[in-house]
């Protein structure tokens, strides 16, 4: 069959993908498809098996099965024209901080092959995109931490790829240097129509993609839109802190038939019409409430939902872990 797929429709199209570590499965026989000019983002905690399924599809990783091909392209028998078709922004900081913007450009530039006549005009318009044309010549060092981020974005644009990938774009970042960072990517993505591929940790960023996939334990979970993977929890959740927990629990259980789960104290349940809800409860509920919430569900309602936890800071990082995987592989 020929590599050059006919139907573009799809950009991404995986099937069946899975990688393995010694005994450790990080992905387990995954599959899915990502739109052409679409954000869509994979949603999990570190550790989930979100970079490990990037650098497979970015040719950096090998999977043990399945397969998988980006703008038509084999990732495993068309390596080549399939790094040509991505752009990649790393977890970490990849920049060289010794030389100047312009500089860090003009290599990445070289690295693709991008012809000396065009050079000028491509790193002239990366910079402008992300509002760094002032700073070109100026030593990435003294750039802040958003600054490096901009100008990472701006070197996965070069080269005019057709999907950018962005693997926790932001992790490290104060919030309102995530924002920054989130409106540079928005707006590249009116401007250029680049389909964008994100994984985070973050429910936010989840909720700016056209599409959500969750994964968990290497497993794909749920794929859909945010407003339909949120629509699965169904009404309002109403959250309360009382004198004693066990009590409203089983207040709650009895009396109103709902499912309760209780998290830092805090003990969350469903309901419909939650303003309706909440005037005849707080009348008639017998255990002392200290505090009262309703609010719309959230992704991360979804993801407990679905995973039977919340999203959350693992103690490892996905950068360690990679690391005992990589140290397990090579002991066996």
């Amino acid at each position: 069959m020929n590599d050059i797929e006919s139907n573009f429709n799809n950009i991404i199209k995986v099937k069946s993908l899975g990688k393995k570590f010694g005994d450790l499965e990080a992905v387990k026989n995954i599959s899915f498809e990502v739109k052409e000019g679409e954000i869509f983002g994979f949603l999990g905690p570190n550790g989930a098996g979100k970079t490990t399924t990037i650098n497979m599809l970015c040719t950096m990783l090998k999977p043990n099965h399945g397969t998988a091909s980006i703008n038509g392209y084999s990732i495993l028998t068309s390596s080549n024209e399939v790094r040509k078709s991505i752009g990649i922004i790393f977890q970490e900081n990849t920049l060289d901080e010794k030389l100047t913007a312009n500089e860090n450009l003009s290599l990445h530039c070289r690295f693709y092959r991008i012809p000396k006549k065009e050079r000028e005009n491509r790193i002239k318009e990366v910079l402008d995109i992300v509002e760094l044309g002032d700073k070109r010549y100026k030593i990435v060092e003294t750039f802040s931490g958003g600054m490096k981020r901009r100008l990472e974005i701006a070197r996965g644009l070069l080269h005019y790829p057709k999907v950018l990938f962005l693997d926790e774009p932001t992790i490290g970042l104060d919030p309102q240097t995530r924002a920054h960072v989130w409106e540079y990517i928005l707006k590249l993505k009116e401007k250029a129509g680049i389909t964008m591929f994100l994984t985070t940790h973050y429910i936010d960023e989840a909720e700016i993609c056209n599409r959500v996939a969750i994964i968990d334990y290497g497993q794909l979970i749920a794929l859909d839109s945010p407003d339909e993977l949120k629509s699965k929890i169904g009404g309002d959740i109403v959250e309360i802190i009382t004198s004693d927990n066990e009590a409203a629990k089983k207040e709650i259980e009895t009396k109103y038939n709902k499912e309760v789960t209780e998290n830092h104290k805090v003990i969350s349940f469903k309901v419909d019409k939650g303003n309706r809800f909440l005037i005849s409860f707080i009348k008639e509920f017998q255990t002392p409430i200290k505090s009262i919430n309703l609010r719309r569900p959230t992704l991360n309602d979804a993801f407990l939902k679905l995973t039977g936890r919340q999203i959350r800071e693992e103690e490892a990082s996905t950068r360690d872990l990679m690391k005992k995987r990589m140290q397990m592989h090579r002991r066996r």
